[in-house]
């Protein structure tokens, strides 16, 4: 029996990327409910498969920070891929969509036309989810006042002819988030709410975690987990460069 599949909302934009993604089975490996929002947002509905890697790829073997969202988004959805393709061999995924969303600390002073990834003495520090509420004080305490660079990695994986059966095309994208210099009693009141437990940084910009943020400079959405225009625009240019970018299916 045949399976249809179509992921695309009635109300999303007619463009060249979600054109390619109608009738085909995206695959969001993430059990975050804000990626899915925004996803949903931008016109895609995908089907939720969140990936069983563990995340603890080590911080000191990655020379280039940047490198390390991008390496963790590729494994999640290589992981979900290739264990979809296993479970259900006769309807595979077209494409499986992974994110990994880290905040990065001693960022470049402000006014400094250096980017901070070119400092050569400044390696930032990976804030990512904080284990407990202590820990979750420890990195507001280390943001407040002054700013931090929102990196979030994208990976993407779909079927080819040639082994190992799939492609990964990856992407990222950078944000600056400032915070205003808050009284501890704001940040613990904010630690109580248990808000950014499960947020990489410590705090959820689009949830009450705005009390401490007092600008950002870049891709609002990124902030957030997933920087839906510019994945958008990036899958646009994949349906343009690449002849086998989704067009082939097991």
């Amino acid at each position: 029996m045949t399976v249809t599949h179509n992921c695309v909302l009635p109300n999303a934009l007619h463009i060249p990327a979600l054109t390619r993604l109608a009738n085909k089975r995206i695959v969001l490996a993430s059990a975050s409910p804000r990626r899915l929002q925004i996803l949903r947002q931008f016109g895609l509905d995908p089907e939720i498969v969140p990936s069983k890697f563990a995340e603890d790829l080590p911080h000191d073997e990655f020379s280039n920070v940047y490198e390390y969202p991008v390496a963790t988004a590729t494994e999640k959805a290589v992981e979900v891929y290739v264990r979809m393709v296993e479970e259900s061999p006769d309807d595979p995924p077209s494409l499986v969509i992974a994110a990994d969303t880290v905040v990065l600390t001693k960022v470049a002073s402000a006014g400094s036309n250096i980017h901070d990834s070119l400092l050569p003495d400044i390696r930032p520090d990976i804030l990512e989810k904080p284990q407990d509420k202590g820990d979750n004080l420890r990195m507001l305490l280390e943001l407040n006042g002054g700013r931090c660079e929102v990196v979030t990695g994208v990976s993407v994986v779909y079927p080819i002819l040639t082994a190992p059966g799939y492609a990964i095309k990856s992407m990222e994208d950078r944000c600056t988030v400032h915070f205003h210099d808050s009284d501890i009693s704001i940040l613990e009141a904010y630690v109580d709410l248990e808000e950014g437990i499960d947020r990489a940084g410590g705090f959820a910009l689009q949830e009450r975690g705005a009390h401490l943020v007092s600008k950002v400079e870049g891709d609002f959405y990124n902030a957030v987990g997933f920087p839906g225009s510019a994945f958008f625009k990036w899958i646009g240019m994949l349906i343009n460069e690449e002849d086998d970018f989704m067009d082939f299916d097991i």
